[in-house]
């Protein structure tokens, strides 16, 4: 009863040469700003130089000190003592400390601008990429939406767009850092004592592999963890959203009950999972400085027979820190890099679907329809319920400015007719038509503009109502905005506000009363000037009061234009020109009021009788 696990973890893909291709993709949305990202390589690999010189110069402090000079007693083919004698020259230590600190400021400007070439190229290109997959989102059919949830495809255009900024701009800079710190490091240390390194190289690999399984293991278990907190959060919320049928049905006790199962459950995983932790950070205490220590006693006996000197083995310490440090984060870096080729899949998934056709025929874009709408044997089922059939050979025409009002049960599909009109959908068969040509033939920007949709559930967007009226017309002035809103009957309570047309609604119109969002949405509507109206039960969900006030301003917006009405309360449709009857997806009576109510046995006047004496 927890409800559905979300999507909390990006999946990791497999890596191999087909996966790591996905990367190339990324790379085009670089390309506008390649200079700034082939700068910030290069900064990396000076960064990486620069950073080898540390241990170097730590090293010639302590020969500064212990009046040794730092020696290099493993040579690489082809060098000589000769190629290297600046390294075994004593340094003063004064001289050593400056140049210490000229090393650590030469690393800052690098750091700097390696993180700022990086993040302009990484945050630009992710930029073009949240962009084109905002656009490509909001193109997509509504059969899209009807199969998919909000809340994954926010996280394709959040969390996954994320993840790919973060490899660009750290992850990837990172990898490229470590390889290069660890090509010199072991470089160096093979350079200090061959038997020293052979040593290092025989443990700390063996240290890093069981890091990585045992890292592995914990962060499946801190992922149960969080998931098992995860469905006791939901079960609070689902109790205190509907805290009312809990109380009225008196389930305090089953309420409390499933919540301390949960707990109960959580609490026995988290202390496993703690006590798998403690043993994984104990590990890694012992085996580093495990590690440490036997290197450090191998390599005193090595001082002592007179085969190294203490400046060196400290030389060796420090360069043996960076090495063991960069295998340590090449696993995550590994994790982070497989994430992003997920991240990557998914989005390239959404980029390469086909969206909505949004052509505009040029020479018919500004002209306005007459609005005469004809069903002929139209037939439709949703494409997540091709099994069942929605609309079953539906026939009907609207006349250019008359009033058509569709009527019938729940599910009888008289919000599919509007979808239709609207080609949120198109039929599977038959033809809808306006002005005589089929809706195909329209391209959807012109057929839209067309088409002013009242819904019963009013969608208002989160900025002022100023914002949420001209939506209908951007191009729009003050004065047409003010006078739609006077239209819609909605000007009255918009001058009561303090902020009056700047008022913020809040998210979804929250600030708003049922009957002011739909007066606002109407405003939208009348702004728009539409030759043709869809109305789905726009009144239905409102009171008395503001059922009178919304419907005097939907009659005003329904004059000289065609109106097709989707109907629960069946008085506001009785002077409709037309009154089509709907039963399980088919027509089952047509005609108007009088002609309906004179039907023996029939649906629409049972329906009218009944709500009358409710």
């Amino acid at each position: 009863m927890g409800g559905p696990k979300r999507d909390r973890d990006i999946p990791k893909a497999k890596l191999n040469f087909e996966s790591l291709k996905q990367l190339r993709f990324v790379f085009k949305y670089i390309k506008p700003y390649k200079w700034y990202f082939y700068g910030g390589l290069m900064i990396i690999s000076l960064s990486a130089v620069n950073t080898m010189m540390f241990p170097l110069l730590m090293g010639k402090m302590i020969g500064a000190v212990s009046g040794k000079d730092v020696s290099i007693t493993q040579m690489p083919q082809g060098v000589s003592v000769k190629d290297l004698s600046f390294l075994k020259e004593a340094w003063p230590i004064n001289i050593t400390l400056l140049l210490i600190f000229v090393q650590l400021s030469f690393q800052v400007l690098l750091s700097y601008f390696r993180v700022y070439f990086l993040s302009r190229a990484g945050a630009s290109a992710t930029g073009d990429l949240k962009k084109e997959l905002y656009t490509k989102l909001i193109s997509l059919p509504m059969s899209f939406y009807s199969t998919q949830r909000v809340g994954e495809l926010s996280s394709r255009i959040g969390t996954d767009t994320g993840q790919i900024n973060d490899t660009l701009t750290f992850v990837f800079a990172e990898f490229l850092r470590g390889l290069m710190t660890l090509v010199f490091g072991l470089t160096a240390i093979f350079m200090i004592s061959t038997q020293l390194a052979g040593i290092m190289l025989s443990v700390v690999p063996v240290i890093a592999i069981i890091a990585v399984v045992f890292g592995g293991r914990i962060r499946k278990m801190s992922r149960k963890e969080s998931d098992l907190l995860a469905d006791s959060s939901t079960v609070v919320q689902e109790t205190l959203q509907g805290i009312s049928v809990v109380k009225s049905f008196t389930g305090e006790e089953l309420e409390n009950a499933r919540y301390g199962s949960n707990i109960s459950n959580w609490v026995k995983y988290a202390i496993k999972t703690g006590m798998n932790r403690g043993l994984f950070v104990a590990f890694i205490i012992f085996g580093i400085f495990g590690a440490i220590g036997f290197v450090v006693w191998f390599g005193a006996n090595l001082i002592q027979s007179g085969g190294m000197g203490i400046d060196d083995l400290v030389t060796f310490v420090i360069f043996s820190a960076f090495v063991g440090g960069t295998l340590g984060g090449f696993a995550d870096m590994f994790g982070q890099i497989q994430k992003t080729i997920g991240a990557t899949e998914r989005v390239r998934e959404l980029l390469e679907m086909d969206g909505e056709a949004y052509g505009k025929k040029m020479d018919e874009e500004n002209k306005r329809f007459n609005g005469e709408i004809e069903f002929n044997e139209v037939e439709f089922s949703y494409p997540s319920r091709k099994e069942i059939k929605v609309l079953k050979g539906v026939s009907f025409k609207a006349e250019k400015g008359s009033q058509v009002a569709i009527v019938g049960g729940s599910g009888g599909g008289k919000s599919t007719i509007a979808s239709l009109i609207m080609r949120f959908y198109d039929a599977e068969a038959g033809v809808i038509s306006i002005d005589g040509k089929p809706v195909q033939s329209y391209g959807l920007n012109q057929l839209r503009k067309q088409i002013a949709y009242v819904p019963q559930d009013v969608t208002l967007f989160g900025g002022t109502i100023y914002e949420n009226i001209i939506y209908g017309k951007p191009e729009a002035t003050e004065e047409e905005v003010r006078q739609a809103a006077k239209k819609a009957n909605a000007l009255q309570f918009i001058d009561s506000f303090p902020d009056k047309f700047q008022t913020i609604v809040g998210e979804r119109g929250i600030q708003l009363s049922g009957g002011q969002k739909q007066r606002i949405a109407i405003a939208r509507a009348v702004i728009k000037d539409p030759a043709i109206l869809v109305l789905d039960e726009a009144t239905s969900a409102l009171d008395s009061e503001s059922e009178l006030l919304v419907q005097e301003a939907l009659d005003d917006l329904m004059k000289n234009r065609t109106s097709i009405v989707i109907a629960h309360r069946l008085s506001t449709i009785r002077n409709a020109d037309r009154i089509i009857v709907l039963d399980k997806g088919m027509i089952k009576e047509s005609g108007n009021h009088n002609e309906l109510m004179h039907l023996e046995n029939g649906i629409y006047k049972g329906l009218s009788q009944m709500q009358v004496m409710l």
